[in-house]
């Protein structure tokens, strides 16, 4: 008899619990409430930011209250590739996987050059893109070490950054007038407001990427939607509050193309030379540090999951024997971090990353509808509320948000999906989409393409590092 190779290859480690997830989640996402959203004031001014604003947030809580259904029924480190793999095949699974890694790999080199903007603010000799390139190595070097400590570090740098945000707003609520707000007004129209979804997008983007250590935590049944439902709350009110607030404390205009909104605003509240506009520059590093180090778990994951399932080279999946960490899947996604670091802007990089994200989105929720067509009888531990409204209103607002980030960036579009393109020609010419991920992934006696279970392989090839 063929010994279990899962029995002695490395695993993924479970010792995730609910204030983790929170963590995990409010962090991976909670640098967009430090910068990144300024950039949509430039397009459509504050009122029309609003407005996008609250589009988006009507978005992420139908779209999270669907996503959540997903990640426990199949709580997979491959996240909506794997639902997009059951639910339309191995194509399906590589629309989903390209997207994911697409917004993945590219978060984190926006979030570096903000660090690296965030130093040069607090002291002019430090550069921006050296930076970027340290912090690269440091928390790479940190998540080579094992989840549970990633969990710690993940979970004390979130807590100083919600608490500063939470300070933030407390010192420059008391300046904050509607005329600031109101003042240059740019035309309010359907165009200002499309062209700004995708900077209101980054408010929270990459929540979802609690999906990508779901076979991490302890009782994901349970534990998953307590974290994304106490993280999404979280993060409403402090996008709602940092934006509108800012917004009403100088003049918007000075702050709408930088990449330290935060730290200017206070700046102007309270005195550039203020101690405590030095101390919030210097801590509010925590909030992008929060974020880098969730995005580098989140593309981490992905890689690794791809790479098992056979989408990827299979050493991107050898999970480290003593650490238990994806260690060739964390410098890998490191390797195309720094080349975006020197080919791209922060807000070409930002609107790469919303593309990714917003065609995953539309993927997994056309996957939740194929899935409840087709396998019924799954456990569905969470339940998506309110179906098939609040998964249609999510649809039609990803779908919404896809069409507006197409028009107003062609020439990044392009880019997307010629790449899209390429992945799917690669993988047809391969035959890659005839030879379905074996059976023994996804808990199930049949491949959820259809075809039979698939005979187990030898000990060592990536699909075996599951289970």
């Amino acid at each position: 008899m063929t010994p279990n190779p899962t029995a002695t290859a490395p695993a993924l480690r479970k010792v995730l619990r609910p204030l983790h997830l929170w963590a995990l989640a409010v962090g991976l996402v909670i640098s967009g409430e430090y910068f990144g959203w300024n950039y949509g004031w430039a397009v459509a001014g504050p009122v029309g930011f609003l407005v996008a604003t609250l589009l988006v947030t009507v978005l992420y809580v139908t779209f999270i209250f669907s996503f959540t259904e997903l990640t426990t029924a199949i709580p997979h480190a491959g996240g909506p590739f794997a639902y997009s793999y059951r639910a339309f095949g191995p194509l399906g699974g590589l629309v989903a996987g390209y997207a994911t890694l697409v917004e993945f790999l590219l978060a984190p080199p926006a979030i570096a050059l903000a660090l690296g903007s965030y130093g040069h603010f607090l002291h002019p000799q430090v550069p921006v893109l050296g930076t970027a390139l340290v912090c690269y190595a440091v928390f790479i070097g940190l998540n080579l070490l094992g989840m549970k400590e990633s969990a710690r570090f993940s979970l004390v740098v979130t807590l100083l950054a919600v608490a500063e945000l939470v300070v933030y707003m407390g010192l420059v609520a008391p300046s904050f007038r509607v005329s600031n707000f109101l003042a240059h007004p740019v035309p309010l129209g359907a165009a200002g407001v499309f062209a700004a979804l995708p900077f209101a997008i980054w408010f929270y983007l990459a929540i979802e990427g609690v999906a990508m250590v779901a076979e991490e935590v302890e009782d994901p049944k349970k534990t998953i939607p307590k974290g994304y439902l106490y993280s999404l709350g979280t993060l409403v009110v402090l996008a709602l509050g940092v934006m509108v607030l800012t917004g009403g404390v100088t003049d918007w205009r000075t702050l709408s193309r930088i990449d330290y909104p935060l730290p200017e605003a206070l700046a102007v509240v309270l005195g550039r030379h203020s101690r405590l506009t030095q101390l919030f520059a210097s801590i509010g590093l925590f909030g992008l540090v929060a974020s880098f180090h969730g995005t580098i778990i989140g593309y981490s994951r992905q890689v690794f999951a791809l790479a098992r399932s056979g989408y990827l080279p299979g050493f991107l999946a050898r999970v480290h024997p003593r650490f238990q960490t994806p260690h060739w899947a964390l410098v890998a996604g490191g390797v195309v971090g720094a080349a975006a670091l020197l080919t791209g802007t922060t807000a070409q990089v930002i609107v790469l990353s919303v593309l990714g994200a917003v065609v995953m989105y539309a993927i997994s929720l056309l996957s939740l509808f194929a899935l409840r067509r087709r396998e019924p009888q799954l456990e569905r531990p969470f339940v998506a509320p309110f179906y098939p409204w609040f998964p249609l209103l999510a649809l039609a607002l990803t779908l919404l948000s896809l069409g507006a980030i197409v028009y107003y960036n062609v020439w990044l579009s392009v880019v997307f999906f010629v790449g899209l393109g390429l992945a799917l020609a690669v993988y047809v010419l391969l035959g890659r989409h005839r030879r379905p991920v074996p059976a023994v992934q996804w808990g199930a006696s049949r491949d959820p393409s259809g075809a039979a279970p698939l005979s187990e392989k030898g000990v060592g090839e990536p699909d075996d590092l599951l289970y």
